[in-house]
């Protein structure tokens, strides 16, 4: 009986211990990390709607992407991110089956298979010039015939097959700086005509022979006033185009090699008309658009030439192309803005009295305005035509709009992250019910002996689903309110189109958005953009009573020197509470340490001139700041001309007597490069937040070294101009590369290494007192990753334990950045085998846990790898103390182990940023990467030490605990009759 016992107590043992092994379920996939994908601002879209397959809309971005997307439901069929370099000119559908783009000003085209999104096919285009490119495809109603596909770009004419992407011939023009403005080839016709201007005066006909590509004849005309702007062909030899002045209107007629002008004044047309106007781009028959200030105007043209406005709409308007849907019926939408909705009209080109389609939508007023509309036609079960529209908002995001509904939507803004920061979510406060959330005992109990179930593999597919479902819920991580480990937080994050996002960090939902009225354009701001999103009012005292706020900063234009712009948004409602435009421009953001009694962050703003301006304009915050004066420091790198300046505050700017905010800065040091010899690629500081636990590192031998903690440091890389282009764009010979360590308070140089035969690339990443940065070794033909630790030499000597013990130690002494600093540094080089996006370092509450290095690569994955890899100690055959203290063998390579990628199987594509936010849970931290995709997890370096995982079974520990008692008590009852029988003997 006795052994019965033991052996049940052994196996419940190995239970208890095999289990946590089976760690990672499939059900589990999802529970900590989320990714979204996006395309990216639409420019070109073109539909695919046969009868037979997919319907789908065949689209390309601003962010280099073209996609497929599923017009039922907006999803992702495939899509293809290109590189930063290759924009996307145009796109068009060719022989029914292929999806042809043009790309790198003219220069590449592709064809994709429409299923599966295949590249069938790449040709690479060869010019003399770069100019304006141009996509042309012939439509034909034969599948399998061979159309050319013809090509303007790098001031040639292609044609290319359509089957093969074979050059079938190609035409060098005259005038290199001719710049074709359409294309026109009549359907069954053999005769190709390219227009286009020479110069700003003169207009180009050219007749060429579509099979061979012969030149047959060439006219051209000048024109005294000019061109500019855009060109809309009405008819098959007719044009209109604005003059130079943009205040005339040209007919130019080019029919039987004859070129005539007709000029006709805006002002004769539009009564009222001042300024300049724009021709809208389209492609309509025999009408075009003209955009005023104040109206858009339609204009029709007889088959004279006689123009005539057959509309004027002082809405903002935006319109398609034309579109066919009949033999000889041409289509277009016409869209308007109204109060709260828009205005969806589908015209014919020669009919305007009647609208074939009529539909007002109801649409978010944080979408904005429409930028673009695409239509396509349908045929509806009465045989009767039916239209849908794609249409692109001022926040990048994309809508299907049919009978009268939004169909589907996509935030594709969110493609275009610039700024990122994080917010608390709010407490959860008294008289919110905990009951409504939490589990009751019954459910906790069945939950849990499912996952026994479960973990006995005795679980059903019923089972399975409910555990998976019970795990989901379980989890909480989508509740609005925080959690003790700080895991559920809201990413604030700014895109390029001026809309601000919140999104959960549990599930990557969007709490709230906002398209800022601040970032928007408007007579004040002629085209604003934004610059970052900064963490504004951090309530701690006071969190159950006022809300956090962040502070978006933006300029009116794209230069340094335009006007600055500031929003306050708070971040639990999404609403924006003021909102201002600053009399100095923006060139650097300084978030000061300090806060003033509401919690409000000081922030110092640098504009052009070298002036400093502190935020919040109060009394309060200028007394908090003239405590610092004196220690407040920052640096401007000037790249261009190979300079670096260190600066610090005087008194108040000049001439700003009344002004008590602005204060001038002089030049305490500068470091000029010789730009011969060496040009400044990357520039890096440490993170003003980052937390270090300790000063002190023990090292073998139980001996002590200390780090050098600064904040004041900079890491600088140059390299050898010729060295300053692509991979290879230099001989080993005549590159180097060469890395500083800056101190910025003083403009000393406390560390220079060069590379010899390596050039940039370089990205870095600069954490305590170690530095890791990535470039590429010429005379090895490979990359490496080079470590730079930094030491306090001035602390050596408290190593003595009695010396701390009774207080004769220096390591409370304040640390100057004028005092010399003894320092000594560690470095070591080690090769790796990857291409890298962009580098960064997990972050902790306290900075206890080990630091991981996470590695943006070119793969468009997040690949996490242990500091220890990075120790500049590592040595071949570490001694026994080394190895007690974790430093690993030396090896000429980093390894790569599949298991360390961050993203799993997954892609972030175009990967342009990753952030890491530390957790409440010491052993967390919490990893957004962003690029076109979003990508969320939460990671443990030195694993869950401090917790117990999400996954722990608890109901298996408590049957082990309640076996463990029965087999007690059993073997209790069995000893005391064993030992009465033993009396009895």
């Amino acid at each position: 009986m006795a052994m019965a016992i033991r052996s049940l107590l052994i196996f419940l043992c190995i239970q208890s211990i095999a289990v946590p092994t089976f760690s990672l379920y499939e059900d589990q996939a999802g529970l900590m990390d989320w990714h979204q994908k996006y395309i990216g601002k639409v420019k070109h879209a073109v539909f695919q709607t046969q009868k037979t397959g997919r319907k789908r809309v065949l689209v390309s971005t601003e962010e280099n992407v073209i996609a497929s997307l599923d017009l039922r439901h907006g999803e992702i069929f495939w899509r293809h991110v290109l590189g930063t370099d290759d924009a996307i000119d145009g796109i068009d559908i060719a022989m029914g089956k292929y999806l042809i783009t043009l790309s790198s000003e003219g220069s590449i085209l592709r064809a994709w298979n429409l299923p599966d999104g295949q590249m069938w096919w790449e040709s690479f285009l060869q010019g003399s010039s770069d100019s304006k490119s141009f996509l042309f495809v012939p439509t034909s109603s034969k599948v399998d015939k061979d159309n050319t596909i013809l090509v303007f770009g790098k001031g040639s004419l292609h044609a290319v097959s359509s089957i093969h992407g074979d050059i079938v011939w190609k035409v060098d023009f005259p005038d290199e700086s001719f710049e074709v403005q359409e294309v026109i080839q009549h359907h069954d016709s053999n005769i190709i005509y390219v227009v286009g201007f020479v110069g700003s005066s003169h207009f180009d006909v050219y007749q060429i022979n579509a099979k061979n590509g012969e030149l047959l004849k060439h006219d051209s005309a000048a024109f005294d006033g000019g061109f500019s702007g855009e060109v809309s062909l009405v008819s098959k030899a007719k044009l209109v185009v604005l003059d130079a002045a943009r205040s005339t209107l040209l007919t130019i007629s080019f029919q039987k090699g004859e070129i005539s002008f007709q000029k006709t004044y805006i002002s004769d047309l539009v009564k009222g008309f001042s300024g300049i106007a724009m021709i809208l781009p389209s492609k309509l028959t025999g009408l075009f658009a003209v955009k005023t200030i104040t109206a858009t105007t339609f204009i029709s043209m007889s088959s004279e030439g006689q123009l005539e406005v057959v509309d004027k709409i002082n809405h903002a308007t935006v319109i398609s192309d034309a579109l066919s849907f009949s033999e000889d019926r041409q289509a277009f939408a016409l869209v308007q803005h109204g109060d709260s909705d828009i205005h969806l009209n589908v015209k014919q080109n020669h009919d305007w009295s009647s609208d074939l389609l009529k539909e007002r939508i109801k649409l978010n007023q944080q979408r904005g305005f429409v930028h673009r509309v695409f239509m396509n036609n349908y045929v509806r079960t009465d045989k009767s035509h039916g239209f849908r529209a794609l249409i692109v908002m001022e926040d990048h995001s994309l809508l299907l709009l049919q009978q009268g509904e939004i169909v589907w939507s996509r935030e594709d803004g969110l493609a275009s992250i610039i700024g990122v920061t994080t917010s608390e979510l709010p407490v959860e406060k008294e008289g919110v019910s905990v009951a409504k959330v939490e589990q009751n005992l019954f459910e906790w109990l069945k939950e849990h002996m499912l996952k026994v179930k479960g973990a006995l593999m005795l679980a059903s597919a019923e089972d399975l689903a409910a555990i998976q479902g019970m795990g989901l819920r379980s989890s909480e991580k989508s509740k609005m309110t925080r959690d003790h480990n700080g895991f559920r937080k809201l990413l604030i994050v700014l895109t390029n189109s001026g809309k601000l996002f919140a999104l959960h960090t549990g599930d990557g939902r969007i709490v709230w958005s906002l398209l800022l009225n601040s970032l928007r354009q408007s007579e004040a701001c002629e085209n604003p953009t934004g610059i970052n999103v900064y963490q504004w009012q951090v309530p701690h005292h006071h969190a159950m009573d006022e809300n956090p706020s962040v502070l978006v900063v933006g300029r009116c234009k794209p230069s340094s020197d335009a006007l600055g712009i500031f929003s306050f948004v708070d971040t639990y409602t999404g609403k924006e509470l003021k909102s201002f435009g600053l009399d100095h421009s923006i060139a650097q953001v300084i978030q000061l340490p300090f806060t003033d009694s509401t919690e409000q962050h000081l922030h110092l703003l640098i504009d052009t001139s070298g002036q400093a301006h502190l935020y919040p304009r109060t009394p309060e915050a200028v007394s908090i700041f003239q405590l610092e004066f004196s220690n407040i420091y920052w640096y401007s790198v000037e790249a261009d001309n190979g300079v670096i300046k260190g600066h610090g505050l005087k008194s108040n700017c000049d001439g700003e007597v009344a002004n008590n905010y602005c204060f001038g800065a002089r030049e305490v040091w500068s470091i000029v490069f010789p730009l011969e010899t060496e040009k400044i690629i990357t520039t890096i500081t440490r993170k003003s937040n980052e937390v270090v636990h300790t000063q002190a590192k023990v090292v073998a031998d139980q001996d002590v070294m200390y780090k050098y903690i600064s904040k004041n440091l900079l890491f600088v890389a140059t390299v050898s101009p010729k060295a300053s282009g692509d991979i290879g764009s230099a001989t080993p010979e005549e590159s180097h590369l060469v890395v500083y360590v800056v101190d910025t308070v003083t403009g000393r140089i406390l560390h220079r290494m060069n590379h010899h035969g390596s050039q940039g690339p370089v990205h870095a990443v600069f954490s305590e007192n170690w530095i890791v940065y990535h470039h590429f070794n010429l005379r090895a033909h490979r990359y490496e990753m080079t470590v730079i630790e930094i030491y306090d030499q001035s602390r050596a000597d408290n190593k003595d334990v009695w010396k701390i013990v009774l207080g004769k130690h220096n390591l409370t002494s304040p640390m100057s950045s004028y005092s010399r600093p003894g320092v000594t540094t560690k470095s070591q080089s080690y090769y790796f085998t990857q291409s890298v996006k962009a580098i960064s370092v997990t972050s902790t509450a306290k900075g206890i846990t080990s630091k991981h290095l996470l590695i943006g690569t070119i793969g468009d994955q997040v690949l996490a790898m242990d500091k220890r890899f990075f120790d500049p100690r590592r040595s071949v055959n570490p001694t026994q103390s080394e190895k007690e203290e974790g430093i690993l063998p030396l090896t000429d390579s980093l390894p790569i182990i599949p298991q360390s990628y961050v993203t799993h199987a997954l892609k972030v594509e175009g990967l342009r940023g990753i952030v890491t936010v530390p957790a409440k849970l010491e052993s967390a931290t919490l990893v957004f990467t962003h690029g076109v995709d979003l990508f969320f997890t939460r990671l443990a370096p030195s694993r869950t030490y401090d917790s117990l995982t999400e996954d722990f079974s608890y109901a298996l520990l408590l049957i082990t605990i309640v076996a463990l008692l029965v087999a007690i008590f059993v073997t209790w009852v069995l000893s005391e009759k064993k030992d009465l029988s033993d009396k009895w003997r």
